[in-house]
């Protein structure tokens, strides 16, 4: 499959080069096309890995992950365009994280709305699907470098997007248990368990941790 990877971090970079390393063929796209951090990523992840704009990588990625930060995203995905994404499935891990304030951040959206919505809203034709948010970049692709089965959430308005996005989590990256929050308004839980994870990853002092749940 042909994917994309808007943003250049840490959290696309682990993606890009599983997605690679899966057989994929994964563009990194930012907002130029000579990006250096970008340019990096391509030669370390092999042939199979390019780079280009966020419109390139848009309008070649079959599947679309948007890896950039939360504040910029709504700008990051708008430059790759409404053409290069209409009809395609989003899938938006990003947080709505706005460290203008210092540490810890705050959260830029909250309670009536959130970043996955914004984003909904804002293209229409997209399938936007919210996964991935709740964990740290290396568990994202590596659920079993924890010591058990985790959750991990997942929400969207449509039902074969979800089905699409929860194949590559669970084939791909080896998650096994999958709750799908329901429609993309899940996305406002999804990101505001954001707090209480940098309050757990501040108490615990790593990031190599996710929820369990329990039930009766």
């Amino acid at each position: 499959m042909k994917i994309a990877i808007l943003g250049t971090g840490l959290v696309g970079e682990t993606l890009g080069s599983k997605l690679v390393a899966l057989g994929h063929e994964v563009r990194m796209g930012s907002r130029t096309a000579n990006n250096e951090k970008a340019a990096a990523w391509t030669q370390k992840a092999g042939a199979r890995a390019s780079q280009g704009t966020f419109t390139d990588a848009a309008a070649f990625g079959e599947l679309v992950f948007n890896c950039t930060a939360g504040t910029a995203s709504l700008e990051a995905v708008k430059a790759a365009g409404a053409q290069a994404l209409d009809g395609k499935v989003l899938v938006d891990v990003s947080n709505p994280l706005d460290f203008s304030k210092g540490f810890p951040p705050t959260l830029s959206v909250c309670n009536t709305d959130s970043l996955g919505e914004q984003l909904q809203r804002a293209f229409p034709d997209v399938k936007v699907v919210k996964a991935l948010n709740t964990v740290t970049a290396s568990v994202m692709v590596e659920p079993s470098k924890l010591p058990g089965p985790t959750e991990l959430f997942i929400c969207g308005n449509d039902a074969g997007a979800k089905k699409q996005v929860t194949q590559v989590l669970t084939e791909g990256f080896g998650w096994k248990r999958i709750i799908d929050l329901g429609d993309i308004t899940g996305a406002r839980a999804m990101e505001m368990s954001l707090p209480l994870w940098i309050r757990l990853y501040q108490t615990l002092g790593t990031a190599d941790f996710n929820f369990q749940l329990i039930r009766a």
